[in-house]
């Protein structure tokens, strides 16, 4: 089962490497992350003993957070991460437009549900957006515009 994850890992991040595509946001990975990590009292950029950093550490998940394009990716990082802390992989991809991007999503819920990892996905509406558009954390790159 082990090598099947690892096997699986290394598929995926080539896959996404392949892949890549330079994708513009208007808010930064990091303003999702603000707004789903405080909402279920995670830990923000948890360092791993190889200084790797968890996005999210929650009490049973280490979380991962990408945007839609990057799901691949996030599936690495998560296994990574559940591996170096012992807590339950989890991929919160960002959705910004979900009526396009939810075969992203498929994709990864897929996965989750053959190798046993979790899987959730978030949406603009997390960040609370005021009437200018622009979302409360003072780092967003929407508030820097």
């Amino acid at each position: 089962m082990k090598y099947t994850k690892i096997l699986t890992v290394l598929f995926l991040l080539l896959f996404a490497i392949k892949n890549a595509d330079a994708v513009s946001h208007e808010h930064s990975e990091s303003s999702y992350q603000h707004a789903w990590c405080s909402a279920h009292s995670g830990i923000e950029e948890y360092e791993n003993k190889d200084y790797t950093r968890v996005d999210c550490l929650t009490k049973y998940h280490a979380v991962e957070f990408d945007f839609a394009n990057k799901w691949a990716e996030s599936i690495g990082q998560a296994l990574h991460y559940e591996e170096m802390t012992g807590k339950k992989a989890m991929v919160v991809l960002i959705l910004e437009n979900p009526a396009k991007q939810m075969v992203y999503f498929n994709r990864v819920k897929r996965l989750a549900e053959k190798y046993c990892f979790d899987a959730e996905y978030i949406t603009p509406n997390v960040l609370h957006i005021n009437q200018n558009c622009k979302c409360p954390y003072s780092d967003c790159k929407c508030n820097k515009i």
